[in-house]
């Protein structure tokens, strides 16, 4: 029996590595062995988060209702991601919903206006910059543009993935040793490969199409970083 995976079912692996990963932020440091192994874990969701990004833009129906709705809930997490990250708000810090916002911005202005390259490339870098506000920034811009990009070759789509992946990967464990004076404190930056075998695993179905499975990523995502905000941070 062959095994494949639905946008749903990958949605709700996301979902999980993403609690690990927050639970493993409030309850581990970096360099044990339970902190990195859980830490390798949630190093699945910016990847797979970016790749429903390009799936939602290619399937949706209306991509202003879906920008609006992005946009909508990464206001709404906002004042949970800052209690999350720091027990305080306001802070400039928006969350991964945000990234996504500016990611599909960024998909659109490439896939379908009739700007110069040189134009594109320059709108692209603005909204990486912007980007800094939220989580998993620049790569969860890059990511699902590329996938967008090259979404008719795979084998140029999987050398993207490979090079933003290695900078991601090279950017943190150099934040690692010159920002915080850890070698190994983001080593597990290495988990975003594990992803490839998953989104191999696609068949490019949507699986259910019952409303709870496209709400509920929304709605867990802001509440969840408050309730473990008022659990471990307040």
């Amino acid at each position: 029996m062959k095994i494949s995976l639905n946008r749903n079912q990958l949605k709700y692996v996301a979902i999980i590595a993403m609690l690990i990963d927050h639970l493993a932020w409030c309850l581990c440091t970096t360099t044990d062995p339970l902190g990195f192994t859980l830490h390798v874990i949630g190093r699945l969701t910016g990847p797979i988060m970016a790749f429903m990004l390009a799936e939602g833009y290619l399937h949706t129906h209306n991509v202003k209702k879906y920008g609006i709705r992005l946009l909508v809930f990464a206001l709404i997490s906002w004042v949970p991601f800052c209690l999350f990250e720091a027990g305080t708000w306001p802070m400039p810090s928006l969350g991964v919903i945000f990234t996504l916002f500016l990611g599909l911005i960024a998909i659109w202005v490439w896939d379908k206006t009739k700007l110069h390259v040189a134009w594109k490339i320059v709108i692209v870098t603005l909204l990486c910059a912007l980007s800094i506000f939220g989580d998993w920034p620049i790569f969860d811009i890059l990511w699902p543009l590329c996938f967008v990009i090259y979404r008719d070759n795979p084998k140029k789509k999987w050398i993207a993935f490979a090079i933003i992946a290695l900078a991601e990967i090279l950017f943190a464990q150099l934040l690692g040793v010159f920002a915080m004076g850890n070698p190994l404190g983001q080593l597990f930056q290495v988990g975003v490969i594990l992803v490839v075998p998953f989104l191999l695993l696609y068949n490019g179905e949507s699986g259910s199409r019952h409303p709870f499975h496209k709400w509920f990523f929304y709605v867990f995502y802001p509440l969840h970083l408050l309730i473990l905000a008022l659990l471990f941070r307040l």
